[in-house]
C-alpha cells in the first residue's frame, strides 16, 4: 500500500513504464529476411506463370503461307474443278427400293446421260448438283442393250455441260479421272489409267431370257470405281468425257473373302457409242442396234461365234434378205474375226458388232468346212429395248 507523505518529493501517481527497451536481436533480423524472401519468391513465381500463360496465347508454329489455289488444267485437281459442276448424283426410288447413281449434263436443255441400270425401273428420279441443289427429273429414254439412259431436268439455270471426247483416240496408259457417288458419297474423284481397250463385257441377265443383257466393248481402267459410280464420266487429261463408268469386276463369288468394292478392274462404255445412243434417245426415246441378221448358237464351246442351225421357233437362222444373207453367211458358219480382230464367242461377236453403227461395213472372217472365207457385210438396224 502506498502511503501519502506530504513531505516527500515523489508525486502521488505511479506510472507503469513496462520493461526497459532493448536493441533488435540477430534472430529477429534472420526471420524477417526469410519472410521477405519467401514473399518475393511467391510473387515472382506467380508473375512468371502469368507471363507464361499470356505469352502462350501468342504462340505460333511454323506454317506455309497462303498460295494460289489454282491448279494446272491437266492435273487431277484441274480436271476435277472443270468437270464437277457438270456431274450430278441421281437418287432413284422404285417399287423394289431406292438406289444411287451418277450422271453428267449433256446440253443446256437439261439432258443428263447415265446408265439404264441406274434408272430403268424408277418411279421417282432426283438429281443433285455439285452445289447441293436438288431437283426432280423425268426419264427421256433408255436402252437395255447398251445400258444407257437419258433423263431431263427443267428450270435449272447455269447448267455446265461436259465436253465429249473421242474414245477412238484413247490409248492404254492414258491417265483418266472418274467422278461419281460411290456408296452415296457424291462428288468423289478418283484417278488412274486406261489399262485396256476393247474389253468385251456383258452385264445384267437377271431375267434369264437375255432381254436385259447389255453388251459393251469397254474401256478398262484401274481408277477406283464402286457401286454408285455407275453413269458417271471417265475423263481424259483435257477434262473431256471418254467413257461412261458402268461396271466393275469384283472378287470371285466363291471367294469367302469376296468384297463388293473396287479391285482395280472398272469398265466404261466408250463415249463414241454413248454419244450416238444418247442422240437417238433424245430424238426418239429409243436406240437402234446394228445387226447382221443371224441367230447365234450361244451354247457353242469352240473358238469363234457359230451361226445356229435353226432360229427361234424353227425359223431359219439366217434372216432372208438380211445383211448376213446378202453377205453369204450360212447356217453352221463359224465367225472368227471382225475387221481382222479375233472373236472367241457369240457374246464377243455381238459386242464387236454393237460397237458400230447401222450402215457401217464390216469384214467378217468365216470358217466353213475347214476353210476360211472373207465376207463383206453392211450392218442392218433393229430397234433396241
Amino acid at each position: 500500500m502506498v502511503r501519502y507523505d506530504p513531505w516527500g518529493d515523489q508525486p502521488l501517481q505511479v506510472v507503469d513504464r513496462g520493461r526497459p527497451r532493448r536493441g533488435v536481436g540477430l534472430w529477429q533480423l534472420v526471420a524477417f529476411g526469410v519472410g521477405v524472401a519467401l514473399l518475393a519468391g511467391g510473387i515472382g513465381g506467380y508473375l512468371g506463370v502469368l507471363a507464361e500463360r499470356q505469352s502462350g496465347t501468342r504462340l505460333e508454329l511454323p506454317q506455309a503461307g497462303a498460295q494460289d489455289t489454282g491448279r494446272a488444267p491437266g492435273s487431277v485437281a484441274g480436271i476435277a474443278a472443270t468437270a464437277l459442276p457438270g456431274v450430278v448424283t441421281l437418287h432413284v426410288r422404285s417399287t423394289d427400293g431406292s438406289g444411287t447413281g451418277t450422271g453428267f449434263v449433256l446440253d443446256a436443255q437439261g439432258h443428263i446421260l447415265t446408265n439404264n441400270h441406274v434408272v430403268g425401273d424408277a418411279k421417282e428420279i432426283g438429281v443433285t448438283f455439285s452445289t447441293g441443289e436438288s431437283v426432280s427429273a423425268e426419264l427421256v429414254g433408255r436402252d437395255t442393250g447398251y445400258d444407257l439412259a437419258v433423263v431431263k431436268v427443267s428450270g435449272v439455270r447455269g447448267l455446265r455441260p461436259l465436253s465429249l471426247g473421242n474414245s477412238e483416240n484413247v490409248r492404254v496408259g492414258d491417265p483418266v479421272v472418274a467422278i461419281g457417288a460411290p456408296f452415296d458419297l457424291s462428288n468423289t474423284v478418283t484417278a488412274g489409267i486406261i489399262s485396256a481397250t476393247g474389253r468385251p463385257v456383258t452385264a445384267g441377265g437377271d431375267k434369264g431370257d437375255g432381254s436385259d443383257v447389255s453388251y459393251v466393248d469397254a474401256l478398262q481402267t484401274d481408277a477406283p470405281i464402286n457401286p454408285g459410280n455407275s453413269g458417271g464420266p471417265l475423263l481424259d487429261a483435257k477434262a473431256h468425257v471418254v467413257g461412261i463408268n458402268s461396271a466393275i469386276r469384283g472378287a470371285d463369288k466363291d471367294d469367302p473373302d469376296r468384297q463388293g468394292g473396287s479391285i482395280g478392274l472398272g469398265f466404261a462404255i466408250p463415249i463414241n457409242q454413248g454419244k450416238r445412243v444418247a442422240e437417238e434417245l433424245i430424238r426418239t426415246g429409243r436406240a437402234t442396234h446394228p445387226v447382221i441378221g443371224v441367230t447365234l448358237d450361244l451354247q457353242y464351246k469352240g473358238d469363234g461365234a457359230r451361226v445356229a442351225d435353226k432360229g427361234a421357233d424353227g425359223k431359219p437362222s439366217v434372216v432372208a434378205d438380211g445383211p448376213g444373207a446378202g453377205a453369204g453367211i450360212r447356217a453352221g458358219d463359224v465367225i472368227t474375226k471382225v475387221d481382222g480382230q479375233r472373236v472367241r464367242g457369240g457374246d464377243e461377236l455381238i459386242i464387236k458388232i454393237r460397237a458400230h453403227r447401222p450402215g457401217d461395213p464390216l469384214t467378217l472372217t468365216v470358217l466353213r468346212e475347214g476353210r476360211e472365207r472373207t465376207l463383206e457385210v453392211v450392218l442392218g438396224s433393229a430397234n433396241g429395248s
